[in-house]
């Protein structure tokens, strides 16, 4: 008889991503995802030490469990993830509902520990590794659409940015080999997945090179650039960068789109820039965290670059892909920030045109350079103020470029049916904004069908008797993975509102 687990994932998208990687190390030993806490036999919360808030919420959720364990004594409940390695000691002492604790470094070791727990132990394991990466752990798809996909390029982050307790839970940064990333991807085209979001902390700062004695492939799967992208086979040890490996991923997978998060400003490249523009399927939306337009909080901060230098990094954005949509992270109220300071951000803010922002109260975090060294002497009611003025001002922007794109023609791809009605469904264009759309549309026009029918699994029927002459299609249902040509036609500051007018092409590689 299989064993069940329920796996919540909380944080950031590496969250979600290792959640999978831990749904497949346990698969090996006889364990099915179910899809709620009162399914399972195993409940594993995957946590996040980014905000105060984040930890907050779990220990709300970890004193739930009690509840789920009066009615089932063999519930077995572990805590994965940032908060296992920055609290282990408090999870073990004060919840006692807690039986096993796991760092984000050691999930291979989770077999192991769950043998203890079935002794009547409590195990823990939160030791952090300068090497493990889990490249060749192929995982199980959570909570998937089918369409989309998040793919681990690296782990951990040397950046020691005075505000962030990353380094402390993830430890020290390594990437995973290039070759395992793109086999992924591939494997990921074939199982019909439509798109992909290769993540790091950094990704900017993605460097792999082969250990000495090992040969770099000259796969033409695995190819790369070196001063500008290239075509031609790489040379034998030669280190892969980002720009290579989004290359690489790029001239592999035609068919599939690709994102990445999160960058950071001081080392994002031209040579990125340059990659992105040249090829189809690498969507034009960048998420570069600003936190602050103050040059003298940047410093604070320990963010290696000041007002100045993000700017340019906005301008060659802009130089190489015009279209190309800009998001960011800003944090109000850091130690010291004046009232100039904080208006030297909104002035950046309106100067930029963000299309979307995260925007938080500045909280100190634990054994962080901030909470060592500097004082958190910005008043919570000031902390409050600011994030409304910077809220305020984000839907301003927010809302201006999204009715820039009023009257366009864009590619969207269909994630899913929209929350508010199954009369319409949801995806996302190139730029990443969500476009709702009718799910059924009275005409569609094809273009270039059999290009753009490539790779669908489903028959002609299915689409309203699609023909080969560029005929219209009659009353066609739209589905998750559909590629369309979207006029648009309304926008709020949240999303886009078009009408289908034509199926897509998969997006090509440029010349």
């Amino acid at each position: 008889m299989s064993k069940k687990v329920y796996i919540e994932s909380y944080g950031c998208q590496m969250n979600v991503s290792d959640s999978e990687v831990v749904a497949s190390i346990l698969a090996k030993e006889g364990y099915v995802a179910v899809g709620s806490a009162e399914e399972a036999d195993l409940v594993l919360l995957n946590t996040c030490s980014v905000r105060e808030k984040a930890e907050y919420t779990v220990m709300q959720r970890i004193n739930e469990m009690n509840r789920l364990k009066a009615g089932n004594k063999q519930l077995k409940v572990g805590i994965l993830g940032c908060m296992a390695e920055r609290m282990k000691e408090n999870l073990l002492v004060e919840k006692k509902v807690v039986d096993l604790v796991v760092g984000p470094d050691a999930y291979r070791s989770l077999p192991q520990l769950l043998d203890e727990v079935g002794t009547g132990q409590r195990a823990v394991n939160v030791l952090l590794s300068r090497e493990e990466t889990y490249g060749e752990i192929v995982p199980v798809r959570l909570n998937s659409n089918g369409v989309t996909a998040f793919v681990t390029i690296m782990r951990g982050c040397d950046n020691m940015c005075a505000f962030c307790v990353v380094p402390f839970t993830r430890g020290r940064e390594r990437s995973r080999d290039p070759h395992s990333i793109v086999q992924e991807c591939l494997a990921l085209v074939a199982e019909g997945y439509k798109e992909v979001t290769l993540l790091g902390q950094n990704v900017d700062s993605y460097k792999y090179t082969p250990r000495v004695g090992t040969a770099a492939t000259t796969d033409p799967a695995v190819r790369g650039s070196q001063d500008a992208p290239t075509s031609e086979p790489r040379t034998a040890n030669a280190s892969t960068d980002f720009a290579d490996l989004l290359e690489m991923v790029a001239m592999s997978c035609p068919s599939l789109r690709i994102r990445y998060s999160t960058s950071h400003p001081k080392d994002m490249t031209d040579k990125v820039l340059v990659v992105m523009a040249k090829y189809g399927n690498i969507c034009k939306y960048i998420h570069l965290p600003v936190q602050s337009g103050s040059s003298a909080v940047l410093k604070k901060m320990n963010r290696g670059y000041d007002r100045e230098w993000y700017l340019g990094r906005i301008a060659a954005i802009r130089r190489y892909m015009p279209d190309c949509a800009i998001s960011t992270d800003i944090i109000a109220g850091f130690c010291g920030e004046t009232g100039e300071d904080h208006q030297q951000t909104l002035d950046l803010m309106a100067e930029v045109g963000y299309d979307m922002a995260f925007m938080f109260k500045y909280s100190e975090r634990p054994k962080t350079l901030a909470a060592r060294k500097l004082a958190d002497d910005v008043p919570e009611e000031v902390k409050s103020r600011r994030l409304t003025e910077i809220i305020d001002a984000q839907k301003l922007n927010s809302a201006k470029r999204m009715a820039s794109y009023v009257g366009q023609v864009h590619e969207v791809l269909i994630e899913g049916v929209s929350k508010r009605s199954a009369e319409f469904m949801y995806g996302r264009n190139t730029q990443n904004s969500v476009v709702i759309v009718p799910r059924f549309s009275e005409q569609l026009s094809v273009v270039g069908c059999p290009a753009a029918m490539k790779g669908d699994g489903r028959d002609e029927s299915s689409r309203g008797g699609l023909t080969t002459n560029n005929q219209q299609l009659t009353t066609p249902e739209l589905h998750p993975g559909d590629l369309i040509q979207v006029r648009i036609t309304s926008a709020t500051a949240g999303s886009l509102q078009g009408e289908p007018i034509a199926w897509a092409h998969q997006p090509e590689l440029q010349a």
